[in-house]
């Protein structure tokens, strides 16, 4: 059995390529989305308790690998996998999409975290779309001076910005719908994460297209692990791993 840490278009892709070829495959989601768009194979949901409650479950299910295809910002599983594996002797490989690269007529403006996304706004434009995810967004809620147009998949929690308009919906996304929403809500910023992929990239292109910066939160540091950038390579890695395990 193979587990896929999920959440992404590329875990759900992983893990219907190995159910089709015959590879048992459970996949994890968080449960931070309602009606999720289920994966072929097994699904849970739900955290695991912490790096020893992992290895434990890798342990008790007899799991022949681990696939960490979360979200780039989701840490927190990253490093609990990175610990874990390595403590049930069970190979840990990271699929994780490349990030994005500005081109030419980008005005792009990466930042740390986001706290200094939220200081670096001041000047660069008062109707911000903001799709950095609903977690999180407490780091701007003291912004006083700029409106948000906030777009993530699920409800978030408060304390959300004073001034927003929330806009429930999920990729992906196209350039001529992205184009009519900056245009809509007269928007003069975008401020994401560095998510990678196509999915939700056309918000940059269209900040583009309209001559509009963006700020860009950065990626945080990842565990040294095994890492490729597609899902046919992950794919090949693991069913290496299932030939030797069936070895």
């Amino acid at each position: 059995m193979i587990l896929v840490l999920g959440g992404t278009a590329e875990a759900h892709e992983l893990a219907g390529e190995l159910d089709a070829t015959g590879v048992h495959v459970t996949s994890s989601l968080a449960g931070r989305v309602s009606r999720p768009r289920l994966p072929a194979g097994t699904v849970r949901v739900g955290g695991f308790g912490g790096p020893h409650a992992l290895a434990r479950w890798l342990t008790e299910h007899g799991a022949s690998a681990v696939i960490d295809a979360t979200h780039p910002f989701a840490e927190r599983i990253s490093e609990s996998a990175a610990t874990a594996c390595p403590r049930a002797d069970v190979p840990l490989l990271r699929l994780q999409r490349p990030g994005w690269s500005p081109g030419p007529g980008d005005n792009w403006h990466w930042v740390a975290d986001l706290d200094a996304a939220t200081a670096a706004i001041s000047g660069l434009g008062e109707r911000v779309l903001l799709t950095t995810g609903r977690q999180g967004l407490s780091a701007f809620a003291q912004v006083q001076d700029a409106w948000f147009l906030v777009r993530c998949a699920a409800p978030p929690e408060p304390p959300l910005p004073p001034h927003h308009q929330l806009l429930l919906d999920r990729g992906p996304y196209t350039l001529d719908g992205e184009l009519a929403l900056i245009d809509e809500h007269h928007i003069d910023l975008v401020l994401t994460r560095d998510s990678g992929g196509a999915y939700t990239k056309a918000k940059l292109e269209a900040a583009r297209r309209r001559g509009l910066p963006a700020i860009i939160v950065r990626r945080p540091p990842r565990p040294d692990v095994t890492t490729v950038a597609t899902v046919a390579d992950a794919l090949a890695w693991a069913q290496e791993r299932e030939r030797v395990h069936a070895g």
